[in-house]
């Protein structure tokens, strides 16, 4: 909401799922009727960590697969002059080369734990692409990387891996425990992307991006979740050791995106220094009763000049 602000935009809207649920199409109706949209920015989906994806496949493919192929059609019904669909790098194959470009999309299986969730939202993709092609509808596609910042979901059973590292090290700071237990073997690599560099992305996206080609949205950077879970603990002030449990799953083995089409066809790169973006991130952590935490919502809005 803040970046559409930032770059003169009035009258919008987001919701949650209480307020419309997007699984079902009556209330997608409704929530066209209700709210009028000239563009949607769709955001709207279930998301977890390795824990929440192995727990909730259904759950995960069917929820994400309704929501897109819902709204998207609706809103090609209804008029709506835009449509940003706002995807993800699980739906990149599994060993894909890194760093990913967007034309390794269709050439492997995604990685199995998030395999579910990646494959409905890739859906989107092929439907805004059969969309464009049979009804010229504009609909517009990008891939966001592993998010973090302040306004995270911090919930332990339903959280990404830095607020998930983010609450057990500060926890484990404040109780002076002597160690903590972090999942998989740290071998793994993951690319981070800020929240505000990610809004930024997605505005210029919905302002310039033309085509149903899929845009990498990334820091175009990479590192080891050995060298995040550590960094994370120094940053938090947590000088026990790291306890890595091998039995659980690594997911993907590398994650590391080739941003250079965002940069051509938006003009952007991102901008928020790593540490940085972590410290900021901890620091609203802390400022915030863990318990009251809540994820920031994660719905379509409707945006007009």
């Amino acid at each position: 909401m803040a970046a559409f602000s930032s770059h003169g935009y009035r009258n919008l809207a987001t919701f949650r799922s209480q307020d419309y649920d997007l699984t079902h199409e009556a209330q997608v109706e409704r929530m066209m009727a209700d709210l009028k949209p000239e563009a949607i920015i769709h955001l709207a989906a279930v998301v977890g960590g390795i824990g929440a994806n192995r727990s909730h496949p259904g759950t995960f493919f069917f929820k994400n697969l309704m929501m897109g192929a819902l709204l998207l059609e609706h809103a090609r019904r209804a008029g709506v002059r835009r449509f940003v669909s706002v995807g993800t790098i699980c739906s990149y194959p599994k060993f894909t080369p890194v760093p990913f470009r967007e034309e390794e999309l269709w050439n492997g299986y995604p990685e199995e734990t998030n395999a579910p969730y990646g494959l409905a939202k890739k859906m989107l993709l092929v439907q805004s692409q059969a969309y464009r092609q049979e009804y010229g509808y504009d609909a517009v596609n990008v891939l966001l990387v592993n998010l973090y910042g302040p306004g995270d979901n911090f919930d332990p059973e339903t959280s990404h891996v830095i607020p998930a590292l983010i609450r057990k090290c500060v926890e484990a700071a404040d109780t002076k425990a002597d160690a903590l237990e972090v999942w998989g073997t740290g071998q793994a690599t993951r690319e981070f992307l800020y929240v505000e560099d990610a809004a930024e992305a997605i505005v210029r996206a919905a302002e310039r991006l033309e085509g149903s080609e899929p845009v990498n949205l990334g820091a175009g950077m990479e590192i080891s979740i050995r060298e995040l879970a550590e960094k994370i603990a120094t940053l938090c002030g947590f000088n026990g050791k790291l306890v890595w449990d091998r039995t659980k799953p690594d997911g993907q083995p590398r994650r590391s995106l080739d941003v250079s089409r965002a940069k051509k066809l938006l003009g952007w790169t991102a901008k928020t220094p790593f540490d940085e973006g972590l410290k900021r991130t901890i620091a609203w952590y802390r400022s915030r009763d863990p318990r009251a935490a809540e994820p920031t919502p994660r719905g379509a809005g409707h945006r007009s000049r």
